[in-house]
């Protein structure tokens, strides 16, 4: 008797051992939503609009969909949108939504050329992707902006994100080509978007390498979020930090030359998950 009790736990052992883990990222292609490409982990969760969205907007923007810790979420509020046909769910908060604003910007963690001394967009959405690594603590995918024209200038960009748990950040490699008359380098800056009207709140150490910033959460009305976010970039070889032209986006940048990959960090928090004030996010920062 004693025997086949052993035996049995060390049956179920086995089985236990021999379970596939629970991942903990997840990064994919939405068809049934726009083209978009999703990507998150356990704490924070992004999104990147693709060519069904053109226009609507052209953006190359970070979109943040702030969350509760742990669980991954996407998928279950995509589903709510392409089985029900509810596109309003993720607007509204099931341990959270969809509250920030892209628009034409960097978001909340792209990155762009400077050409004349102002950011130039790419002229289309993300038009195709690989999956270069998946699985339960790792995912990693790589974006492809066709090429387009900018103050006489020929760029292209291949982004890469690579995604891993228990981080508040992104891992984003960036390889811009470019091409123009007497163009040897450009200025590569990655940004996030200072929504002015919700009263952004900055770090006063900001240095070369990294930007921080806090305010409310929300800028939509479909219901109104009285929490905060914060948002920060980090580029471990930048040479500068500081405004945009006209202020919309705080930007670290390096100078670079055509084919040239640039690896930065983009990340944000909800005030309603771990980090609760604008001091516990700069100093999250501060510490990368």
């Amino acid at each position: 008797m004693k025997r086949a009790l052993v035996l049995a736990a060390l049956l179920a052992l086995a089985a236990c051992s021999q379970a596939p883990q629970k991942p903990r990222v997840m990064a994919r292609y939405v068809p049934e939503r726009a083209d978009d490409f999703v990507f998150e982990n356990n704490l924070v969760c992004g999104r990147i609009y693709g060519q069904a969205l053109e226009g609507n907007p052209t953006s190359p923007g970070v979109d943040i969909w702030v969350k509760l810790p742990g669980a991954l979420v996407a998928n279950e509020w995509y589903r709510h949108f392409s089985e029900e046909g509810n596109e309003s769910y993720y607007h509204h908060d099931h341990g959270g939504k969809d509250c920030y604003k892209v628009a034409v910007s960097l978001g909340g963690g792209a990155s762009a050329l400077l050409v004349e001394n102002r950011i130039q967009y790419p002229a289309t959405n993300y038009r195709s992707y690989e999956i270069l690594e998946e699985g339960p603590e790792k995912v990693a995918f790589m974006l492809h902006y066709p090429e387009w024209q900018a103050e006489g200038v020929t760029i292209a960009l291949d982004k890469k994100i690579t995604v891993t748990p228990d981080t508040y950040f992104f891992k984003c490699e960036d390889t811009y080509t470019f091409n123009g008359e007497g163009v040897d380098s450009l200025w590569m800056v990655a940004g996030i978007n200072r929504h002015a009207a919700l009263e952004t709140i900055e770090t006063e150490w900001n240095g070369k390498d990294r930007y921080a910033i806090w305010e409310h959460a929300s800028d939509q009305s479909n219901e109104p979020e009285d929490g905060m976010i914060g948002v920060a970039v980090y580029m471990p070889e930048a040479e500068t930090a500081g405004m945009s032209k006209g202020d919309e986006h705080a930007i670290v940048g390096r100078q670079i030359v055509s084919g040239q990959t640039v690896t930065y960090y983009f990340g944000s928090c909800w005030s309603k998950g771990d980090i609760k004030s604008s001091n516990d996010w700069f100093e999250l920062v501060k510490s990368l």
